[in-house]
């Protein structure tokens, strides 16, 4: 057996594994907040439920602790920008990351929702569990807000985004 595993080696061992890219997004009474995640997942098609990871130190795991709808955006190739602006330590509100952007609310989650991704899901958490320093929101999709087939993913494999655009 070789030496205990660091924080460092065990990013580094995962960091191949390729993975989509999400934009989360929440309405907190007037504010909109957002962030980039990779820890995403279907977890059951009855009920249709998801899984996302968020840090738990962050404001916007406080938020989701206390806003049970929000939206999630899978992301196309071609929004490699709008995932690093989502992705930035000390981002302004949504309202201002998607102000270049198409987007609209979301009707179920009132959440900002761009309109360019491969996919839009409102959701309801129904369970939150900690998990290390993340807290996993599981959540029914209660709709799909649009479903776009054609768009390429945007995909995360070695600390970096890959898509054609």
């Amino acid at each position: 057996m070789g030496d205990p595993l660091t924080g460092a080696d065990f990013t580094d061992a995962v960091a191949g594994f390729a993975t989509g890219v999400v934009v989360l997004t929440v309405r907190d009474g007037r504010d909109d907040l957002g962030t980039t995640v990779t820890s995403f997942m279907s977890v059951s098609l009855d009920p249709p439920l998801v899984l996302a990871g968020v840090a738990t130190s962050s404001y916007l795991s406080e938020v989701l602790s206390r806003q049970d709808r929000w939206a999630a955006t899978v992301l196309s190739a071609g929004q490699k920008a709008l995932a690093g602006r989502f992705a930035a330590e000390g981002r302004p509100s949504a309202r201002l990351l998607l102000a270049s952007e198409p987007h609209h609310r979301g009707p179920r989650s009132d959440a900002l929702v761009p309109d360019t991704g491969l996919a839009a899901l409102e959701c309801r958490t129904r369970q939150r569990i900690e998990a290390g320093h993340h807290t996993l929101f599981v959540a029914e999709v209660e709709a799909a807000d649009y479903i776009a087939r054609a768009r390429d993913p945007l995909i995360r494999v070695n600390r970096r985004y890959l898509g054609t655009a």
